[in-house]
Formats: C-alpha cells, sequence, structure tokens
C-alpha cells in the first residue's frame, strides 16, 4: 500500500509527476511511497480525511517540503524546488484557503503584489494603475467571475468564492500550468463552493493541470477527473472518473473496515439497549 499508479485519463504526459515519494518527520512517514501526476486541462482530485498526509504531499509538490525519498519530475525531467518560488518559476501554483490574499488592500494591489506595470523610466517611473485594473478585470472576467468589476474594491469585500478566484487568476496570469488547490471550498458556502468548482473548471478548459485537495467527495466527484485517496500517508486507491460510486469513494476515505466495524458495534449497542428495555419493561 502506498504506491499507485493510474491511467492519465486524457492521455497526455504529466506536467508534474511524482514518483515513489515518501516524506518523514522525526521518524514519523508522512507520504508513503506515493506516484500520481497530472497533465494539461487534467483535474486530480487528491481525497482523505484530517491528518491523511493530503498537506504534506501539497507541500512536497509545492516545494515548501523536499522529498525524503523519490522523486519529482517536470516534463518528464527530474526537479527539484528549494521553494515555492521556484515552483512557480516552473509554472507549479499552490492557492491555499483564502487564497493567500490580504483583505486591506484593493484587488488590484493583491493580484499584482508589487509587481504591477509601470509607465515611465528611472527615477520617474510610477505604476501604471489604468493599465493594472485593465488587466485585474480582463483577467478575473475571463475566469467566470462577472461580478468583479472594480479593481479599486478591497479583497475583504469580496466573498470567499472570489478571493479565490482572485488569487487563481493571477497564478494563471503569471504562467501557471498546474495548480494545486488547497481544500478550496471548506470554510465556503454551498454557493460560493459551487463559485470555486466553475473556477476549477474553467481553469481546465484553459489547459491548466489542477490538483485539488479536498476532503469532500462530493465536490470532488462534481470535477475531477482522476482520483486518489490517502490514508495515513499511503495512496490506498486511485481511479478514472466512473469507476467508482460515491458510496464507494466515501467508505474508501473512511477506511472501509473501520466504518463496517462502526456500524457492527453501534448495531450491537442497539440490540444490547433494546434487550435492557425489554428487560426493564418486564420488570
Amino acid at each position: 500500500m502506498g504506491e499507485a499508479r493510474f491511467s492519465n485519463g486524457t492521455g497526455s504526459s504529466p506536467i508534474i509527476e511524482a514518483q515513489n515519494v515518501s516524506k518523514r518527520f522525526a521518524g514519523v512517514m508522512a507520504v508513503n511511497n506515493v506516484s500520481l501526476g497530472v497533465g494539461a486541462g487534467e483535474v486530480l482530485c487528491l481525497l482523505g480525511d484530517n491528518g491523511a498526509g493530503k498537506s504534506t504531499l501539497l507541500n512536497v509538490l509545492s516545494g515548501v517540503y523536499p522529498p525524503s525519498s523519490g522523486v519529482l519530475k517536470i516534463d518528464g525531467a527530474e526537479a527539484s524546488f528549494r521553494s515555492p518560488r521556484d515552483a512557480l518559476a516552473r509554472g507549479i501554483a499552490t492557492v491555499h484557503q483564502g487564497g493567500g490574499t490580504v483583505p486591506l488592500m484593493s484587488i488590484m494591489r493583491n493580484f499584482f503584489l508589487g509587481a504591477e506595470p509601470t509607465r515611465g523610466r528611472g527615477p520617474f517611473r510610477v505604476i501604471d494603475s489604468a493599465r493594472a485594473k485593465e488587466t485585474v478585470l480582463e483577467q478575473v472576467s475571463a475566469l467566470g467571475l462577472t461580478r468583479v468589476v472594480d479593481a479599486d474594491r478591497l479583497v475583504g469585500s469580496l466573498s470567499g468564492g472570489e478571493r479565490q478566484g482572485v488569487a487563481i487568476a493571477r497564478a494563471m496570469y503569471l504562467g501557471a500550468r498546474v495548480l494545486i488547490l488547497d481544500e478550496p471550498t471548506s470554510a465556503l458556502g454551498v454557493k460560493e463552493a459551487a463559485v470555486v468548482l466553475r473556477l476549477v473548471v474553467r481553469a481546465s478548459e484553459r489547459g491548466v493541470g489542477v490538483i485539488l485537495v479536498t476532503h469532500n467527495a462530493h465536490h470532488a466527484l462534481t470535477v475531477g477527473e482522476r482520483f486518489a485517496v490517502l490514508i495515513h500517508g499511503n495512496v490506498v486507491a486511485a481511479w478514472n472518473r466512473g469507476e467508482k460510486s460515491r458510496e464507494e469513494v466515501l467508505t474508501l476515505m473512511a477506511g472501509g473496515e473501520e466504518m463496517e466495524d462502526l456500524e457492527l458495534d453501534l448495531a450491537g449497542a442497539t440490540a444490547n439497549g433494546d434487550n435492557q428495555d425489554e428487560h426493564n419493561e418486564r420488570s
């Protein structure tokens, strides 16, 4: 258990691929011998409950941690990242919960974060606000965020889904070929989660590979093409769309045998309770 290779749904070569990747912390195996990858325009859903190892694997893929063993490959060639900046330079962008935005800054300033377009030369160089605002609105509109029409609006006034959208649009503008989305819908209501899931689909339609890290099987099955379930750092199952039902996925995420044992325990407790009630009535 731990290694799971599965067919690439579109037949495209992986942009980023982990081969037999493991990560240890002080003797604890957080990720164990994981192999997976994502190609252009694909949505790979990485499923698992809290503590399953999803975040650690995400951090390895995005350059936060080096793997303890195994290799990462970009376009088939072995690669190593010293930081998330290195990963971004190779087209691997990570968007965390909340989008990593600064609430008291404008949408435009959040979008560029110090890399605003400028005009003029030397000491007379200034931010080209008009071009920056136009660029921002073009990019978010292309992802379907039609309600975001004022680039001077504070990001803190946006909904959770719209903040995610700004972060995704920024990553794509900066050249992301793969988006790693870390639990983007976990703190959102139904409508806002739907906004984010539409963003995932739009990003894939534009040729970006997406790794959606989530513990929500329903969200994953809505947009995913390929799936992998992690339990205690091991990939216990991997499959393509249509190969497993929602119930099978939930059982896998819950640990299958553990859920069956729990159901048996609950059934036994209920039976014992009924027998005790019957005894008390007779007494």
